[in-house]
């Protein structure tokens, strides 16, 4: 019985039933390997050599699905090489490439929309009148409490009392000046009158010429009075609806952030009151940066109306001095018949009379 030669376990091959050569072990192998191998390589670029006893030659086996084995078919694996190296190159530049594109970044908060701030502008002047509303109710309920300074207060009552007392002295005096226009014109027309019926009447001339003289005279004197009066009306007007109303002006507004301060203090104070979690803190910081903008409007505006209160003061003496001795020396010298004296006082005060009976040039006249 002949002897069987020695063979390498490597170089053994299996045969088949059927006569095929037997490749499990290598496909085997070979889904072995595949499974250690990183992710992305395909096995198709892995060499597997196979040594015959007898050959010198390397065999080359590509991976692939193996007909007729039991092993599930493996998937079909694109070399890596060129494909997936470009996929890699291009996930990685292509953020790069991306933000190139995009240009400039533009944040959102950048963008004003001016619908947008018209209605935040429309949203803080209704919260603002509804804050202001309901501490004007709460206070003429007698709910709600206000800010007062007393000494100011005060200032401001006999300031617009003293205003009404003005304005009636106004009244007055521009109906006094209505009844002396009246009367100094009826007095002019009877002394033209007298005039002229002593020209016609013989046997009266001297009377009616004493008496046509006499209301010349009342009339010029009273055109000389109602001069003053008429002065000391457009001064005291002056005072009234202009300086006085303008300090009246800077209280309303004084007044008016008054009414704002006491409203948001009322809302920071029931704030302080309730619980202080997440939700509610927010707010009240929100809410003492408010009040604070509205107390330091309301310190400036009460400052304001101070020195309002102090120059109008000063100012009103002064005037109203002067327009009490004008209107005073007037009256008197008028009705005493002192008609230099009536005079006098006119240019004490610079006050310059038209021509009685003088009338605009005519257009030859300024040619």
């Amino acid at each position: 019985m002949a002897q069987e030669s020695p063979k390498n376990s490597a170089a053994e091959i299996s045969v088949t039933s059927n006569g095929e050569v037997d490749d499990s072990h290598e496909h085997g192998f070979n889904r072995d390997l595949k499974h250690s191998l990183p992710a992305g390589l395909g096995l198709s670029e892995t060499q597997i050599t196979s040594h015959g006893f007898d050959s010198t030659k390397e065999g080359v086996t590509e991976a692939g699905a193996f007909q007729g084995s039991s092993a599930p078919p493996l998937p079909s694996v694109m070399s890596p090489s060129r494909v997936a190296a470009s996929q890699l190159a291009q996930q990685g530049t292509g953020g790069q490439r991306t933000q190139a594109k995009s240009g400039p970044v533009i944040l959102a908060d950048e963008i004003k929309n001016p619908a947008m701030e018209k209605l935040e502008l429309v949203r803080k002047w209704s919260l603002n009148t509804y804050k202001c509303t309901r501490q004007i109710i709460s206070e003429k309920l007698g709910r709600g409490s206000r800010t007062v300074d007393l000494e100011l207060e005060a200032q401001i009552d006999i300031l617009r009392d003293n205003k009404k007392k003005y304005e009636n002295i106004l009244r007055l005096a521009q109906t006094l000046s209505t009844q002396l226009f009246q009367m100094v014109h009826t007095q002019r027309q009877l002394g033209d009158a007298f005039a002229d019926l002593s020209l016609k009447s013989l046997e009266l001339h001297e009377e009616f010429g004493y008496n046509a003289d006499t209301q010349k005279l009342l009339a010029k004197n009273g055109e000389t009075l109602l001069g003053a009066i008429n002065f000391f009306i457009a001064s005291v007007n002056t005072l009234v609806n202009k300086t006085i109303e303008d300090t009246l002006m800077t209280v309303k507004q004084y007044e008016s952030a008054r009414i704002e301060y006491d409203a948001y203090r009322t809302d920071l104070e029931e704030l302080n009151l309730g619980p202080r979690d997440a939700n509610t803190l927010p707010k009240i910081e929100q809410s003492q940066l408010l009040f604070q903008a509205h107390k330091e409007k309301y310190d400036k505006m009460r400052n304001d109306v101070s020195i309002k209160l102090k120059f109008l003061e000063e100012n009103k003496v002064k005037v109203l001095h002067n327009q009490l001795v004008l209107f005073h020396n007037a009256i008197a010298a008028y009705f005493a018949g002192n008609q230099k004296q009536l005079e006098q006082t006119l240019k004490q005060f610079h006050i310059k009379l038209k021509t009685p009976g003088m009338e605009a040039p005519s257009w030859l006249e300024e040619q």
